[in-house]
């Protein structure tokens, strides 16, 4: 058997060398791309928004031709509109109103489903959904756990009538499905069961609206008991981005 120990020719070293540099060429390339293309979005909807506002503010009687005829100043005047409706919204008579538009509108055909689905998330993102915390807890099954946001707690009525060492309270725990937060699971959990984390309600809204991709750089589940003075600390879990 004879093996062939002749250098490699100049031609194909030559190739491989110039492969290697397209493919770190690319890669860096890409990497930057995918590191600004969260700016580059953010600044072109922003500027749309500019100038869509400004597309229908700067033209009218009391804007053109006056000092503040200015870049922006649509923007202004949208914020000074959200204010006024705010506060019209939050007096009775506004509330009121408002309640009768949400019926008639759910009512129509071809507006209900759009109407719903933007109704469902501009409520969850305005804050009508109040988490108090973000835990953990098995779900669905034994073994498997899952991220919830804790919204109430239910507490037991009579509290001299049972076991000291029985938990008091029950906590009211949203499971927000992924990436569409505004459909999920309802569970009612003892507190002695629920797992503790360090992962802020933020966090964890930006871990389900990003599909699990906008990760924490470490995460803390401790059983934090209500009852018994010692808990049990779980593990400190060290995210791997990749």
């Amino acid at each position: 058997m004879s093996v062939n120990l002749s250098p490699t020719p100049p031609e194909t070293s030559g190739v491989n060398f110039l492969q290697r540099i397209g493919g770190h060429a690319q890669g860096k390339a890409l990497g930057g791309f995918m590191d600004l293309a969260p700016l580059l979005v953010s600044a072109i909807v922003i500027w749309f928004i500019i100038g869509w506002a400004d597309h229908f503010v700067r033209p009218m009687a009391f804007v053109s031709g006056t000092p503040w005829n200015v870049p922006g100043i649509g923007v202004v005047a949208a914020v000074i509109i959200f204010y006024l409706v705010g506060l019209v919204v939050s007096t009775r008579i506004g509330k009121t109103i408002m309640d009768r538009n949400h019926d008639v509108l759910h009512r129509v055909p071809i507006v209900k489903p759009l109407y719903g689905v933007t109704h469902q998330a501009t409520t969850s993102m305005s804050g009508q959904f109040r988490f108090t915390r973000a835990v953990f807890l098995e779900w669905p099954r034994e073994g498997m756990i899952a991220l919830g946001l804790v919204t109430g707690q239910a507490h037991r009525e009579r509290k001299d009538s049972i076991n000291d060492n029985e938990p008091q309270s029950m906590a009211v725990v949203y499971i927000p499905s992924v990436p569409n937060p505004t459909s999920g699971n309802l569970a009612l959990a003892m507190e002695d069961d629920l797992m503790e984390t360090d992962l802020t309600v933020e966090d964890a809204m930006k871990l389900v609206f990003s599909a699990g991709t906008a990760l924490p750089e470490s995460v803390s589940i401790a059983r934090l008991p209500r009852i018994h003075a010692d808990g049990e600390f779980i593990d400190r879990f060290t995210i791997d981005p990749k």
